[in-house]
């Protein structure tokens, strides 16, 4: 009875074997990014029945017991925000890439911890008898939040197959292999892929011809009748982002145009050139940009100008533009008055990167009366609330997220990284915001 008992212990365990083996893994962060790839160890369970027959259909699990790397010091991960999917390749007596998949399920995953990601599962129908070996591959990283990216990791090195099925034509007998793979310790890289890249540079604008011209517009600006549209130069704005990953610097063409209305002028401001392609999808309505435009001679202050959200998503590959900025000066004073492009600030899904002109340079030069009310000591009151101002030293003075802040300020024009919850993308300026 003790022998049966045995036996029949053994039938009962015979069709499930778990085993591990792990692996030199290759991790390439997004494309937006800019970051290295990344060298790390996998270390994977595979759980698949010891014995089938020819024609069953059987489940296969693929249970991460160390990823290649861990969740870098940058930002924390939120709950249900990461998926993994994969292949797993079986050979031996039949040959296919068994697609792998795991729920969007994990919990948060804090800035320098270890990435936790759910177990994978697949189905391989059987089509002959032998024995098939089943062995890890390639697999990727999808962070959704705030927007979807992903990261690539492929074995460097020969995997040892995992486990290895016994196929029969019928009944067969009990048995298979687990393997008896040692395994190794993974070796955790201190920058890890998990869609959370950092920034990359950009080229410095070639100079436009208008940037040697004059800034000074013509007609009785703010005085009388006469001329009403006037039309700044292009200027070169050095701009200055602090990152968390570092300090980023770029240039962007800057240009400010202004209508007369009444004793006020509807101020436009365009960046111009520096464009290029989105490298990850953009959602709606998820990008804003604004500007304190810094005033001169006669006046002082600041006037306030923003610019539209994406009226669509922005796909990767697209350009990224940033929208003419629009807002209203009310002057406080009369005389010459000049405005210059200040304090760029971008609101992302709930982040705010600000860049501050490491130098300023007048665009627009206009004969202003002073108004009621107007700008003069302080911020213009017709485009809304503004921040920044200049400090005693003549710079301007930096608004935005502080350094306290969830995510710090990032760098964002031409090229600068910016950081949005999950991901990063390159942004850079030009004319118009798809």
């Amino acid at each position: 009875m003790l022998g049966g008992a045995g036996v029949l212990l053994g039938v009962a365990a015979g069709p499930a074997q778990a085993a591990e083996v792990s692996y030199a893994t290759e991790c390439i962060p997004p494309s937006i990014s800019g970051l290295p790839p990344v060298q790390g160890t996998t270390k994977v369970e595979i759980t698949a029945p010891a014995e089938a027959k020819v024609g069953d259909e059987v489940e296969i699990v693929w249970k991460f017991v160390q990823a290649a790397s861990k969740n870098p010091d940058i930002l924390d991960l939120e709950k249900d925000t990461v998926q993994p999917t994969g292949t797993l390749k079986a050979a031996g007596a039949q040959t296919a890439d068994v697609a792998m998949e795991g729920p969007r399920q994990n919990p948060p995953i804090p800035k320098n911890s270890d990435m936790k990601l759910s177990d994978m599962k697949g189905k391989l129908k059987l089509t002959a008898p032998g024995e098939v070996s089943l062995t890890p591959d390639a697999y990727n990283i999808n962070v959704n939040k705030p927007i979807s990216t992903d990261t690539k990791c492929s074995p460097k090195e020969t995997v040892k197959p995992a486990a290895t099925i016994k196929v029969t034509d019928g009944g067969g007998t009990s048995g298979g292999t687990t393997g008896g793979l040692p395994t190794v310790v993974p070796t955790l890289p201190t920058s890890v892929p998990t869609g959370l890249p950092t920034g990359s540079s950009s080229p410095t604008p070639t100079p436009s011809e208008s940037e040697t011209g004059g800034g000074s517009s013509s007609g009785t600006g703010g005085g009388g009748g006469g001329q009403t549209d006037f039309t700044g130069k292009e200027v070169q704005v050095p701009y200055e982002c602090k990152t968390p990953i570092g300090d980023k610097n770029a240039t962007s063409p800057v240009q400010i145009n202004a209508k007369k209305d009444g004793g006020s002028f509807g101020l436009t401001v365009q960046f111009k050139k520096s464009v290029m392609d989105s490298p990850a999808d953009i959602p709606k309505d998820s990008v804003k940009p604004s500007m304190e435009v810094v005033l001169g001679g006669a006046d002082t202050g600041t006037v306030h100008v923003e610019g539209p959200t994406n009226p669509e998503a922005i796909k990767a590959g697209d350009p990224i533009e940033i929208p003419d900025l629009t807002g209203t000066y009310k002057p406080g004073a009369s005389g010459e008055s000049t405005l210059s492009p200040g304090v760029l600030t971008i609101e992302a899904l709930g982040t705010t990167t600000t860049c501050t002109p490491a130098k300023t340079e007048v665009s627009l030069i206009l004969d202003t009366t002073e108004q009621e009310g107007g700008a003069s000591g302080g911020s213009s009151s017709g485009g809304g609330s503004s921040s920044g101002g200049t400090t005693p030293d003549g710079g301007l003075a930096e608004t935005g997220a502080d350094d306290q802040s969830t995510l710090k300020a990032l760098g964002l024009v031409a090229g600068t990284a910016l950081l949005l919850g999950g991901a990063v993308f390159t942004f850079m300026p030009g004319r118009r915001l798809r």
